[in-house]
């Protein structure tokens, strides 16, 4: 999927910038489910198939959002690694490795 963010202006971009950079350090090739600018937030974000969400606003740094599908809230990680733990797939994975190891 290519990212195609709409017009941007300003600090928008810069956080656009911050958005891909970010992806681009994802460790696993994730697929993108979409990207676009929330005028509600301000974010600028990236939606990866995993369930995690790559967004910054005004040109912040970015942050990592996870979403609980049974409660619908919104959970924010300064680290991809720390949204992965948290969504089911990486719960799973983690929970794996910790049978195997003990």
């Amino acid at each position: 999927m290519n990212i195609e963010f709409p017009h941007l202006y300003g600090s928008d971009l810069v956080s656009a910038g911050l958005v891909v950079t970010a992806l681009s350090q994802v460790p696993d090739r994730v697929d993108i489910m979409c990207c676009g600018f929330n005028e509600n937030s301000g974010n600028v974000y990236i939606a990866l198939e995993n369930g995690i969400t790559i967004a910054s606003c005004f040109g912040q740094s970015v942050k990592y959002i996870v979403s609980d599908p049974d409660t619908d809230k919104e959970k924010f990680y300064k680290s991809y690694e720390h949204a992965w733990c948290n969504t089911s797939s990486g719960r799973k994975e983690m929970e794996s490795l910790w049978h195997t190891k003990y």
